[in-house]
């Protein structure tokens, strides 16, 4: 018997697909025998996609090792690679962009849309046709009612990818930002680069961050014994900056060698922007319905 679980969300828009921690969120726009051979494709695809990574999960977790077999490990592998020079990244860096990359190729492989999307768990691959749009919205947190970003990424911009990292979310941080949300050619790529600008906003040392090694959570991961934020008190405005400017400072280094299009960091209510196509939102209304990563889909 299968594990995955495939089911049309209330809306009969959308395909929900879950395998044990792979949780993927579907939509598609066009021809309506198009939308159903793709989330077939989807759907097939899908089946083995946990299985190929946990066969080299070893491999996978080790930082700069030899290239992976499978296809989606490929891809983990093929977006971290060129930042393990300068910093501490293995391919799990990468891994939820990249399933929700590998996915939507399936998806494109078998039909033709006007436009669609992967969300898994707020990293998000992109397919736009001539002339098709996204608007997205940017979420502080999980459970955040207000945005504090929001990009409408055209067909003819260089954006496929956005990920979005930080210590409050489902994966750890070494940094202390709520959320930093990365757009980039590929999905893989903007999970990647989250990941380590979410990192780069920190505070080293300061006395309200509560840091666990990551081994003492989850015996077995890719961070082994390295300290990972589990709280982070109150800041002083001058230390919310400092944090906030060092992750620039990384972003910016991105954006000048083409590995990502833009960035939006947040940390304790402030937020900092680097690159195009972001547009800063200073309150959300409680209730209302917005498009938003990390917590729902683009619209």
């Amino acid at each position: 018997m299968s594990r995955v679980q495939a089911r049309m969300l209330p809306d009969g828009r959308r395909l929900h697909l879950n395998d044990g921690p792979i949780d993927l969120v579907i939509g598609a726009d066009g021809d309506p025998t198009q939308i159903a051979r793709a989330y077939r494709a989807a759907e097939a695809r899908f089946e083995t996609v946990l299985d190929e990574l946990c066969a080299e999960l070893p491999l996978l977790r080790a930082p700069a090792g030899p290239e992976p077999q499978g296809e989606v490990a490929r891809r983990m592998w093929r977006a971290t690679l060129p930042l393990a020079a300068e910093t501490f990244i293995t391919p799990m860096a990468a891994v939820a962009g990249s399933v929700a990359e590998d996915i939507l190729a399936a998806m494109l492989a078998e039909a033709h849309l006007a436009r669609a999307f992967v969300n898994n768990g707020g990293d998000i691959a992109l397919h736009l046709a001539p002339g098709a749009r996204y608007d997205i919205g940017l979420a502080a947190g999980p459970d955040g009612p207000a945005l504090f970003a929001t990009a409408r990424v055209e067909a003819t911009d260089p954006v496929r990818g956005i990920a979005t990292s930080g210590w409050r979310g489902r994966s750890f941080s070494l940094g202390i930002a709520d959320a930093v949300t990365v757009l980039a050619a590929r999905a893989s790529m903007a999970d990647a680069a989250a990941t380590l600008i979410a990192n780069a906003v920190d505070l080293p040392g300061h006395p309200a961050i509560h840091r666990v090694p990551a081994e003492e959570i989850q015996p077995g991961n890719d961070l082994g014994a390295r300290p990972v934020t589990r709280a982070v008190g109150p800041l002083a405005p001058n230390e919310i900056a400092a944090a906030l400017e060092a992750g620039v400072a990384f972003a910016e280094r991105l954006a000048a060698t083409g590995r990502i299009a833009a960035a939006a960091l947040h940390l304790a209510g402030e937020t900092r922007m680097v690159g195009q196509g972001l547009e800063r939102q200073h309150a959300g209304r409680e209730g209302e319905e917005v498009p938003r990563l990390g917590g729902g889909d683009p619209s």
